[in-house]
């Protein structure tokens, strides 16, 4: 499991939502060229080619059902006796997730999330990034989330 990945299931995303993840990171295969490609194949081969290229990979892939994360995270918050300000820092988000907020820790989350390697020798920048990085992912894996904090 990845680190993402734990985020996700702290949330309360649905248990899919790590192969949701997976999905987003594979990339779609290339679509077959139309037209010109089934003019060389025979009648009946020419007849399934559509069935063939309609595959369920070009779907966007999408959560079952939407979390809405900052209800989770206010929810948490509440619930939590130190005063923790997840919506500006990673540290304190991944505090109130019970998550490991160790510099080595969120190394191994922004390398999985593909932090710019200039932004990795800086850990105040790097934390910018990753917070941003971090509601950018829980949105495309089906979060609801505010957008300014997506900006």
């Amino acid at each position: 499991m990845g680190f993402f990945s734990k985020i996700l299931d702290k949330l309360g995303f649905d248990a899919g939502a790590s192969k949701v993840e997976e999905m987003l990171r594979t990339p779609v295969p290339p679509k077959a060229p139309a037209g010109g490609a089934t003019s060389t194949l025979g009648a009946g081969a020419a007849a399934s080619a559509p069935t063939a290229t309609a595959t369920p990979a070009t779907a966007a892939p999408r959560a079952a059902s939407q979390v809405d994360v900052t209800a989770q995270l206010e929810q948490k918050a509440a619930a939590n006796p130190q005063k923790l300000n997840w919506r500006t820092s990673i540290v304190d988000l991944l505090k109130l997730l019970d998550i490991d907020s160790s510099l080595q820790a969120r190394k191994e989350l922004a390398t999985e999330l593909g932090c710019p390697p200039d932004l990795m020798a800086d850990s105040a920048k790097m934390n910018m990034w990753l917070h941003k990085a971090v509601m950018q992912k829980l949105a495309a894996n089906g979060g609801k989330v505010p957008a300014e904090l997506l900006d």
